[in-house]
């Protein structure tokens, strides 16, 4: 009797995490992009009371950092639960000490991996295989997944086989490929699957178990008489685990009638040549192969499923006895090695197995989730047809240094029936959101086959986001990205500018343009080559203007819902009344409990309005021979910028050749800073307008400013008679009685700014900054650049550390990030550059802020003109203070070893009263510099002696720097509290800035032990039950550390005061910093986020104080409380303005009261520990 078969639409971290679920006891986490949703969702099932396969629900752990997480498992798993992670990259190598113990133990150990690159010489949060694979010796199974489908069933047969052969497995997938690609899949029944446990295996692992009832030793440590022997017992239990995995394999298949085997064939019975691969790249082979043999070409493909332990026996079964060459393909490269792991594999189990007939390459490719494209497979083929095929070859890129790679020609392979979509976004604006649920509309309710895949560039908010659909009525196997579309929509009309957005139309396809413009408009505004392609290509053109409806019916800014009534309605992939249905659905489902019905019945007439409000565009027969404008570049290009970062922000940097890496030192992973100031992006709307006659020239709009896109400055008549006309001043006003008379402008950059709002808010004067649109906006983009930009114009005199109003006359070192809009983190940045930025080091841990300081090709961070600024590097996560306290340990070597040189040079009278001045004030913050230079002049005109050339050779090194660790709370409080602790304890002159957002940020808004009491996150879904970790005062111990606590929307001078003492105090600091952040869901929104920090402090919610140990010295204390006493009656009004903290309410009502009563004397006791530190 055929079963009736379920589905389901997700993607392939969701399905991995569903089939875990049924067989753990215990999971212990920690997040990590790609694969923080696995720990997520099993989190999230178990808070709402999801069973497992034992009744139970699943016992989540988060601990502070993978390390952590894998020494629970071992322990956990030694205590006889069975117990599961779910990790990435550099988690997975925290992990491996443990991984060790729990293979060389037998424990039924499973890991679920979404792989990912591990940082080498650059970082990347993208998907290849070098995780996993330097895992390969750990003595893990190893069990490879290439579809979501897969990772749903073969999750299962791991946790399975882990239980009967008492084995340690991997589980892994492609990193985004596979984990974050939708696809419509067969859900597998708990059920059926608890029927495939083996109970006794089970009870057995139970009964061997550590435990005091029948007590033993484990992990003893042996001598080298016996160590030898013990490791090599461990061949009887590898022997079993092929045949093990195959039997749970063929249990599958009895269920879901689909055929898993350790090494799958595909292709030709007859095939003479053939890829071996596994993961993600499979079915793209397998469609590559299916199109050759249809012209007559005998190919075929080798799936692995078990990688380790590797049958030679299995897989030699698998090989046609006709092949005589075979490819090898890795998404992995071991720099220095005769060829890549699963090559070295393959050669080693033919030579076994007797076929040396065969004639074996190897080949790279997909690194870091580079697409990899059938034609590319193609070329695979094709080398291996030729008498002496390439080996170690490179498919997807051109290298013109070593010459590795293969020559390929893109195709499109058919796919009668499937339509395909390229969806290009703004990231923010739901576009992602709404495919996710239109993938799920037309897999689960039109019951089509649906894939959906995701990419991104590197902003955080406000970035490009590219969604490729596909949908069809055949299983659909394209793991690449779409490159001939049926549908493109274009929802940033900036973009239509910037990007090539018709390249991947199909003759005859729909194009749809969001955008303000009538369509008498469309022929200023569109590019020749948009036009051209449009008119050549047939195509169907709409418009429609989904800003302005949005508006409205007062959504704002979120056109998601407009925009996929307007996808439904012209792709007609499913019935309109199912599509409309479904919408409205979600809407309940996603706004009823967080905003109530009133928001769901404005997003229900979104949906009404998306079906009908498109404009179809009759395309005029010119456009077909439009031709093109001459296109400006950019002010003050550098080569560097022209060829790579100008290519890279098209999106053409898979165009790039490696040679050009090369010419310009990019390999080690260096980069040209300052490159952001190109990006220009145009994204708002709406921008600021600044009024002179409102002003009263406080400068806190510059202050607040996350981008930098707002800046005062100030001209002498002789220089504002230089400027053009339109740069309208006001007489500049409390600069002090003694400054000179100069004339004052507020300017605004149109192309950087977000249009957060946040310069409105924090505006005090009425009307001095007011809403314009974009394109009124637009022309005063010279100004900045070519005034506002200008270094010339600094005004030195002015210019002071010692208020919020003078240091904003300072250059920002930090400008244009990919921040969100409306971010916090970055105002702290940016003015923590304007007071050192051309003297300072930055270490930067893994996070938003990282990502947003080094997410090239649009680098924020830049120099003067003298070339100085902040040197910036990404530690690892878990050590940056580490990293830091490395920068500091460097300079002070290196300056030390001067100093002796100088003194010599003293001594002998070269240079005698400029070494003399140095040597006096070397270390002095204030004179350093001023020292360091007339040192250096004086030796330039001196006789070059060795020692003379050497200090100039070394001249980088004389002035004193200021070292900064900066990082987020899931590095201050977790993962790297431990260094922070040890960095601090050596009483050396290192700072510290911690950017608390109360949230791990950057993957998805998992809890943290900043996270306070009651508010909701990832692995806090029914709330967080303990308080918040005080990490200041745990600082404030020692004694000798500075600390300060800041929100610089509440009191911006208290911010620039502390940053100024924290930096000035001779031994280590620390300031940390509230941040607003998206994933607090603050209602209002991210424009009202220093509003926000303002609120925090006026409640009690978060205090404002410093901790100065030089008081000490001075018999005064040295702790200062600087925020008054609060109102602690506003804290629930407070909660209840952020949806992490009112959610619970709506989720979790029983538990809600207790814990809000909880987090409100959580709030009033921190503050009295602080008010009776101020008073002690």
């Amino acid at each position: 009797m055929t079963q009736k078969k379920n589905y389901a639409v997700m993607d392939g971290n969701t399905a991995a995490a569903y089939s875990a679920y049924a067989f753990t006891e215990v999971a212990a986490i920690y997040p990590i992009t790609p694969s923080s949703p696995m720990a997520e969702k099993v989190d999230e099932w178990s808070a709402k009371g999801k069973k497992n396969l034992f009744g139970t629900t699943v016992d989540v752990i988060q601990m502070q950092s993978e390390a952590g997480a894998a020494g629970t498992c071992h322990g956990s798993l030694q205590a006889g639960a069975l117990t599961t992670t779910f990790t990435s990259s550099q988690g997975l190598m925290l992990m491996i000490p443990a991984m060790y113990a729990m293979g060389g133990q037998f424990l039924p150990s499973v890991m679920h991996i979404a792989s990912r690159v591990v940082t080498s010489n650059h970082h990347s949060i993208f998907g290849d295989h070098t995780d996993f694979m330097t895992c390969r010796t750990t003595g893990y199974g190893m069990l490879m997944s290439s579809s979501p489908q897969e990772a749903m069933d073969l999750a299962a047969v791991a946790h399975l086989s882990a239980i009967k052969a008492r084995y340690a497995f991997m589980h892994c997938f492609d990193g985004f490929r596979t984990s974050h690609e939708m696809q419509r899949i067969e859900t597998l029944d708990y059920e059926d699957l608890r029927g495939l446990v083996d109970q006794k295996a089970l009870q057995e692992f139970r009964r061997q178990s550590l435990n005091p009832e029948h007590p033993t030793n484990r992990g003893n440590n042996v001598n080298p008489d016996i160590y030898f022997q013990c490791k090599e017992g461990a061949n009887v239990k590898a022997e079993i685990v092929p045949d093990t995995i195959q039997h749970y394999m063929d249990e599958i298949n009895k269920l879901t009638g689909r055929d898993y085997k350790l090494f799958n064939y595909y292709g030709a019975p007859d095939a003479e040549e053939v890829i071996v691969v596994m993961c993600s790249a499979s079915e793209a082979v397998k469609e590559t192969v299916d199109y050759l043999n249809a012209q007559g070409r005998k190919v075929g493909m080798v799936q692995i499923h078990l990688y380790r332990p590797f049958s030679v026996k299995h897989f030699a079964a698998a090989i046609p006895a006709s092949v005589k060459k075979i490819a090898v393909l890795d998404r992995s490269k071991e720099t220095g090695s005769v060829g890549e792991p699963v090559y070295l594999d393959v050669v080693t189990a033919l030579n076994q197995a007797g076929r040396n007939d065969i004639t074996v390459v190897g080949g790279r490719y997909g690194l870091s989730s580079k697409d990899t494209t059938p034609g590319q497979f193609i070329a695979v083929y094709d080398n291996l047809a030729k008498e002496q095929p390439k080996n170690n070859f490179t498919i997807g890129i051109n290298d013109d240094v070593t010459h590795t790679s293969l020559d390929y020609t893109e195709i499109e392979l058919p796919h009668p029936g499937q339509i395909s979509c390229k969806l290009w976004g703004l990231g923010g604006d739901g576009t992602v959101g709404a495919n996710k649920n239109a993938i799920s509309t037309i897999g689960f309710v039109g019951g089509k086959y649906a894939q959906a895949y995701f990419s991104y560039d590197t902003m955080k908010s406000g970035g490009l986001t590219q969604s490729h659909l596909r949908f069809g009525d055949e299983p659909i196997l394209s793991t690449y990205l779409v490159n001939s579309a049926d549908f493109v929509a274009v929802h940033a009309p900036t973009y239509v500018k910037k990007y090539d957005v018709t390249t991947d139309l199909k003759d005859g396809g729909t194009f749809l343009l969001n955008c303000p413009w009538s369509v008498e408009e469309l022929e200023e505004h569109l590019p020749a080559k948009m036009k051209r392609d449009l008119a050549r290509k047939h195509a169907n053109f709409y418009i429609i203007d989904a800003a302005k409806l949005a508006a409205a019916i007062g959504l704002g800014k979120r056109t998601n819902n407009i925009l996929q009534g307007a996808f439904f309605a012209l792709t007609k992939v499913i019935p309109m009344d199912l599509a409309v249905e479904d919408m409205k659905k979600n809407n309940y489902n996603s706004y009823f409990k967080k905003a109530g019905q009133k928001i769901v019945d404005m997003n229900n007439q979104a949906v009404d309005l998306g079906v009908q409000a498109t404009v179809k565009v009759e395309i005029p027969a010119a456009w077909a021979d439009a031709t093109d404008e001459p296109v400006a570049e950019p002010k003050n290009m550098t080569p560097f910028v022209r060829d790579i970062v100008m290519p890279l922000d098209k999106q053409q940097g898979d165009k790039l050749p490696v040679s050009v890496f090369q010419k310009y030192g990019v390999l080690d992973g260096t980069w040209e800073n300052g490159t952001s100031v190109y990006s220009k992006r145009g994204v708002a709307t709406k921008v600021p307008k600044w009024n002179p006659d409102a002003c009263i020239q406080c400068n806190r709009c510059s202050m607040c400013c996350p981008h930098a896109a707002i800046r005062p400055v100030l001209l002498t008549d002789e220089e504002k008679a230089g400027v053009p006309e339109s740069f309208v001043t006001a007489p500049a006003k409390g600069l002090g009685k003694d400054a000179p008379k100069y004339n004052f402008r507020m300017q605004i950059s149109p192309y950087d700014c977000l249009g957060c709002g946040v310069c409105l808010t924090a505006c005090p004067a009425k009307d001095a900054l007011t809403w314009a649109p974009f394109e009124e906006m637009k022309s005063e983009q010279p100004l900045f650049d070519d005034v506002a930009m200008n270094e010339t114009y600094l005004k030195k005199d002015v210019i002071s550390d010692k208020s919020v109003k003078n240091v904003q006359f300072a250059k920002p070192y930090f400008q244009f990030s990919a921040a969100c809009a409306g971010c916090a983190e970055t105002t702290y940045i940016k003015l923590l550059s304007q007071l050192f930025g051309d003297r300072m080091y930055v270490g930067n841990a893994a996070g938003c802020s990282s990502a947003i300081s080094g997410g090239a090709p649009i680098l924020p961070y830049c120099r003067d003109c003298k070339g100085h600024g902040p040197a910036w590097e990404h530690s690892l996560f878990e050590d940056n203070a580490e990293f830091a306290f490395g920068f500091y340990h460097a300079q002070d070597a290196i300056r030390k070893e001067l100093l002796i040189r100088i003194e010599a040079l003293k001594n002998e009278g070269v240079a005698a009263e400029e070494a003399a001045a140095y040597l006096a004030d070397w270390n002095d913050r204030e004179k350093s510099r001023e020292v360091s230079d007339a040192l250096i002049a004086a030796l330039e005109k001196a006789e070059q002696t060795d020692e003379v050339k050497y200090i100039l050779d070394n001249r980088e090194f004389l002035a004193k720097k200021s070292v900064w660790a900066v990082g987020g709370d899931g590095w201050a409080y977790d993962i790297g509290f431990g260094g922070i602790d040890h960095v601090m304890a050596q009483n050396q002159d290192v700072n510290l800035l911690v950017l608390d957002t109360e949230v791990y940020s950057n993957t998805g808004g998992q809890s943290s032990k900043a996270t306070p009491t009651s508010a909701t996150a990832k692995f806090a879904a029914s709330g967080k039950k303990v308080a918040k970790k005080d990490l200041g005062a745990i600082l404030m111990q020692y004694e000798y550390v500075y600390v300060a606590q800041v929100a610089m929307g509440a009191d911006q001078a208290q911010t620039l005061k502390a940053l100024r003492e924290a930096e000035s105090y001779d031994g280590p600091s620390i300031v940390i910093c509230y941040c607003p952040c998206l994933e607090q869901h603050i209602k209002a929104g991210m424009g009202t986020s220093q509003d926000e920090m303002k609120k925090a402090v006026e409640c009690g919610y978060w205090h404002l104080y410093r901790y100065d140990p030089r008081r000490i010295a001075e018999g005064k204390n040295p702790f200062q409380l600087d925020s008054k006493e609060p109102d602690t009656d506003k804290v629930m009004d407070f909660l209840m303005g952020e949806n992490r903290f009112a959610s619970l309410k709506n989720n979790f009502p029983d538990k809600a009261d207790a814990l809000y009563a909880k987090e409100v004397e959580d709030v009033k006791s921190r503050y009295a520990r602080y008010k009776k530190l101020a008073e002690d």
